[in-house]
């Protein structure tokens, strides 16, 4: 069974960042964003001091990570992505670029912020989460389709078999 709490690490418009544990209901508290440090504290980060929060594999262990922990070293895809959802460029509201993979669905209407695929799954960062009030401008490149699931064109009217053998009734 899995974790209620998944690790993050929360990146803040001050450059600061803090790594804890956050719940189930991430970015439905219209206030403040709600995380269990390491340190076994409860911390609460107000949205308008968060710049994303990433959802890691592990945290930061040497003091080389401490500069960049959630380890996001490629911020734009370098080819088309293959995986299906909506392809976005973001420009948050400190001027930093992201790309990401969305789900076509109605999160990207409804809630408090986007949850993201980044471009390396290879790295530390498995998803991202960014808030509403981060974001400046979104721009959708491109809607990826699920592979194998092809429409039917008009341009290639069925037609009848025809018969291979003609029946009794047609010979002479």
């Amino acid at each position: 069974m899995a974790s209620v709490r998944k690790p993050v690490i929360v990146r803040k418009f001050s450059r600061d960042w803090s790594a804890g544990y956050a719940g189930a209901t991430l970015g439905q508290s219209p206030s403040e964003l709600e995380i269990l440090d390491l340190a076994g504290k409860v911390l609460r980060i107000g949205w308008s001091e968060v710049k994303w929060v990433c959802y890691v594999r592990d945290f930061p262990a040497s003091s080389s990570d401490q500069a960049n922990p959630e380890r996001l070293l490629h911020k734009r895809f370098s080819i088309r992505p293959r995986a299906p959802g909506l392809w976005l460029r973001l420009t948050l509201t400190d001027g930093d670029e992201l790309e990401g993979l969305a789900a076509n669905d109605r999160s990207l209407v409804d809630g408090a912020g986007l949850l993201l695929t980044p471009p390396d799954m290879r790295s530390n960062t498995q998803r991202i989460y960014i808030p509403r009030q981060a974001i400046q401008t979104l721009e959708v490149l491109s809607l990826i389709g699920a592979p194998g699931r092809r429409h039917a064109t008009a341009t290639h009217p069925r037609t009848e078999q025809p018969d291979l053998f003609p029946s009794d009734a047609d010979t002479p």
